[in-house]
């Protein structure tokens, strides 16, 4: 009789303590094969528990194939494989890295990028056009709807991209999709997937791996002060290059209009595409905002990105794209695509946008992020001296630091992490990162409020520098 005793205190239910107890003594050797099992009732008695959790404990073995029925005589065990579970019975705990080691660290000040200002969004608002949307009479939005995205929608987000970012199109060269990757997938089978497509190195690291997981071949293009080496692109044969003209990703720099107008004259004459990536194009904090690249371009050459990920929310993954007519020509041609974003939020979005919502919302969030920045960057002087070098300052949601304390960016995050900081890499954005070059952090802004910003800086200043002294 199986010697097992229940723990009437355990979360586990009886009938899978029953069959894990069942299943490991068959694994081990210790029940062994053609022994036939006790019946349902002599083991119910014997545990002092129900026939049903015996029942439901023998049905799981049965349906893994750890014992057969045999009518009118019971349950047996089946000959397994000779010695292979005890020859992989031990027991398997996944070894953390250092960096997964410190993640368990208590992070009380995340400098993440890719977070948003959540205390401003308007949840009451947003709630209500939802429950708009679920109407009745919009019953036509629970079906599929047009794979370039709602029609009502793009008529506002033209209208509004022209008047925020210069950008010149209509309704029906706008595609809205899932996010940046799945566009980017659109415009390579457009273009032509074995094409040589290029991208700025340091560059989103994103899209690398976009063009590396689909077998896409991509030449990484070195920067200068002003962005893409121009002589760089003509020395290849390049059919599109991915670029983000107005805030460098991630090194911050704005592409100025001598280099914009040689890079749209590269495109002319080389019959190339330019991929325009404008991801918070919305966010400057001094001057006016930088035009989009896309209202220079006079010979139909500029794919143009955006996204609401930054000035909304990130969870919605609603991107979109503007496409050359010759492109949208194409897309229109292979109709086998289908919009992958929600049309209940695409309306949400249509109505947020003709009841003024958007332009309040967006003024609020801009103002609230410049005061955010506005605080790092005063905590970063008053706090770092001239110990560290920042790059990419009055545009986006983010910057980069660059202590001068000869520490590896490892151990940047490490001693950051310790402090209960948390700061990201730099290097997963370089096709070719250099060891000698000094390392750099990102620094994301947007979620800690500015007395939050000023605590963090102050203990990676103690883990970086104090530290240092100490040595």
């Amino acid at each position: 009789m199986l010697e097992m005793t229940p723990n009437l205190n355990s979360e586990e239910p009886l009938y899978l303590q029953l069959y894990n107890y069942i299943k490991a003594e068959i694994q081990n050797g210790n029940i062994s094969a053609q022994s036939k099992l006790p019946s349902q009732r002599s083991l119910a008695q014997h545990l002092q528990i129900s026939r049903n959790t015996v029942d439901a404990a023998y049905q799981q073995l049965l349906a893994e194939g750890y014992v057969v029925s045999k009518e009118r005589e019971g349950l047996f065990v089946v000959d397994l494989e000779k010695g292979y579970f005890q020859a992989n019975s031990h027991h398997f705990e996944p070894q953390l890295t250092t960096q997964h080691k410190q993640e368990r660290l208590a992070i009380k000040y995340d400098f993440n990028y890719g977070d948003i200002n959540l205390k401003d969004f308007p949840f009451k608002i947003w709630r209500k056009l939802t429950m708009q949307s679920l109407d009745e009479e919009q019953a036509q939005l629970l079906l599929y709807g047009d794979p370039q995205g709602e029609l009502e929608l793009r008529n506002y987000m033209a209208t509004y991209l022209y008047e925020a970012r210069g950008v010149q199109c209509s309704a029906d060269q706008i595609v809205i999709g899932a996010g940046l990757q799945f566009l980017m997938g659109i415009v390579c089978n457009l273009i032509g997937r074995n094409e040589l497509f290029a991208m700025e190195d340091p560059g989103y690291y994103r899209v690398r791996h976009f063009f590396k997981d689909n077998a896409i071949k991509v030449k990484p293009i070195s920067l200068d002060n002003h962005g893409i080496h121009i002589d760089q692109l003509r020395k290849n044969k390049i059919k599109a290059v991915y670029v983000t003209p107005s805030h460098q990703f991630p090194l911050g720099t704005v592409m100025p209009i001598s280099r914009r107008l040689a890079l749209l004259e590269w495109a002319k004459e080389e019959n190339a595409y330019i991929i325009e990536d404008d991801y918070d194009g919305e966010f400057r904090y001094a001057g006016k905002p930088i035009p989009a690249l896309q209202g220079l371009d006079s010979n139909d050459r500029v794919i143009y990105m955006g996204t609401f990920s930054k000035s909304l929310i990130p969870s919605i993954k609603l991107s979109y794209m503007i496409l050359p007519r010759k492109l949208i020509n194409i897309f229109h041609y292979n109709n086998y695509y289908v919009q992958t974003v929600s049309r209940l939020h695409q309306h949400t979005l249509q109505l947020f946008m003709e009841s003024g919502h958007w332009e309040r919302h967006l003024n609020k969030t801009r103002n609230s992020y410049k005061r955010r920045y506005e605080a790092l960057l005063k905590a970063i002087h008053q706090t770092f001296g001239e110990n560290v070098k920042i790059y990419g300052a009055s545009s986006g949601l983010h910057i980069l630091l660059e202590p001068n304390n000869k520490m590896s960016e490892e151990e940047l995050i490490d001693t950051a992490e310790i402090a209960g900081v948390k700061v990201y890499p730099t290097s997963i954005f370089y096709a070719n990162p250099s060891i000698l070059q000094p390392a750099k952090v990102l620094l994301g802004f947007a979620n800690l409020a500015e007395d939050e910003i000023d605590t963090g800086i102050k203990l990676l200043n103690n883990a970086w520098f104090d530290r240092c002294h100490m040595l």
